[in-house]
């Protein structure tokens, strides 16, 4: 199983991205960034990975000034795998 995430430093950008998204119909959902993704505290808005484009192109039309990147997140059972990507 894999998905990905779009990394915040900021609650607000984050929760906007996930409204942004989510009225333009795709399924995404906000959680807490793991913290083995090497990001530190933040919170990430997860979503498919068939979905990469639109999630990018939403992220850089706006001035997100707390975006710390996209991760492809890799599950092998109790271990997971991130990526940067993007």
């Amino acid at each position: 199983m894999q998905f990905c995430l779009a990394v915040f430093r900021s609650r607000n950008e984050t929760l906007y991205l996930a409204n942004l998204l989510n009225m333009s119909g795709y399924r995404v959902a906000v959680i807490n960034t793991p913290k083995d993704a090497g990001f530190g505290c933040g919170i990430s808005v997860r979503f498919d990975e068939r979905i990469f484009e639109q999630v990018k192109n939403s992220v850089f039309s706006k001035p997100f000034r707390s975006f710390g990147g996209f991760y492809r997140v890799i599950v092998e059972g109790n271990r997971n795998t991130y990526q940067k990507i993007g």
